[in-house]
């Protein structure tokens, strides 16, 4: 997980499918989820919220914007989703604008009218968005601070598969059972 300094307000980013976010797949509960649709939604909404604070684009165009980029994320990220693996893929699925523009973004545009030049003037010259399994995040600027959109704790079935830190998050106080403190004097 990144490290966040700034949170934002999601309450403007499109509402995620009904029991997205509390484990139910597409096919019912799953135990875990495997969908990307809260992930795939922080990340439309906030690419379309930036053009829309431009306020050059038209709320039909930035819908048929956001259909567009959830059709193309979606497709895209498709065999790159590792939810038992959140770092796995990343690279891939990272969302990328350093003085040229990264292809999803310039594909869903297009089917907006939104021409390059159009693109480049409305959206941050520099900018970087992971959509990651579990959490999404960005950065204006190479030294800009990483600000997240969107978290979500994984699911976790058993102690066994927890780490330490997330043992500690859930309230576990004393070390397990197995644990043996040796004190040296």
């Amino acid at each position: 997980m990144r490290n966040s300094t700034t949170s934002r307000d999601l309450s403007q980013l499109p509402a995620a499918a009904p029991g997205a976010a509390h484990g139910m797949s597409q096919t019912g509960w799953s135990g875990k989820r495997t969908n990307m649709l809260p992930e795939i939604a922080a990340a439309v909404g906030f690419l379309s919220s930036l053009l829309r604070t431009r306020g050059c684009v038209s709320e039909q165009r930035l819908k048929v914007f956001s259909g567009a980029l959830q059709e193309a994320l979606t497709e895209h990220y498709k065999h790159h989703w590792f939810p038992e693996k959140p770092s796995k893929g990343s690279g891939y699925r990272c969302i990328r604008i350093n003085h040229k523009m990264d292809p999803i973004i310039s594909k869903a545009a297009s089917q907006t009218g939104l021409s390059q030049p159009q693109l480049h003037r409305l959206l941050p010259r520099e900018l970087t968005l992971w959509v990651d399994p579990y959490e999404v995040s960005y950065r204006i600027g190479e030294d800009g601070s990483i600000c997240v959109l969107y978290e979500e704790a994984p699911l976790v079935t058993s102690y066994g598969l927890l780490t330490c830190k997330n043992q500690m998050m859930l309230g576990r106080s004393s070390p397990s059972k197995n644990y043996v403190m040796a004190v040296s004097s």
